[in-house]
């Protein structure tokens, strides 16, 4: 079983900068939309992101299409130091913390309003 994470976006233009560019994400699949994308395909390593623009999603399921989304993804990272250094200048949610579970984690948004939470766990 393979599960990959849809993201409902404004506008994909704006995210692939942070995906791509910081992240080290490589686009895959790209579909356009009008005078934008409407979905693309992001991987890295054995991650696997879709970005679908609201636009794209009301052609491809209607009925879904009127809701409004907001997402929070939990990536485990062997190391939080390339993270930190890729998300230089990017506004944390919180601080960066050590949980009580044992896990260093970076917080912050996407472009597109999603929390997005790097973590390594430290195991203490």
């Amino acid at each position: 079983m393979n599960i990959t994470a849809n993201l409902f976006v404004k506008e994909i233009e704006p995210c692939l900068e942070f995906w791509v560019t910081r992240l080290g994400f490589e686009k895959v699949t790209e579909v356009p939309e009008g005078k934008g994308l409407g979905f693309v395909i992001l991987k890295k390593g054995n991650a696997e992101l879709m970005l679908q623009s609201f636009a794209s999603v009301a052609k491809d399921v209607e009925p879904i299409a009127a809701d409004t989304y907001r997402s929070a993804l939990y990536i485990t990272v062997d190391d939080l130091k390339p993270i930190r250094k890729a998300l230089k200048g990017v506004p944390l949610v919180v601080p960066e913390r050590r949980t009580f579970y044992g896990a260093d984690e970076i917080i912050v948004r996407d472009p597109a309003g999603n929390v997005i939470s790097f973590a390594h766990h430290t195991g203490s």
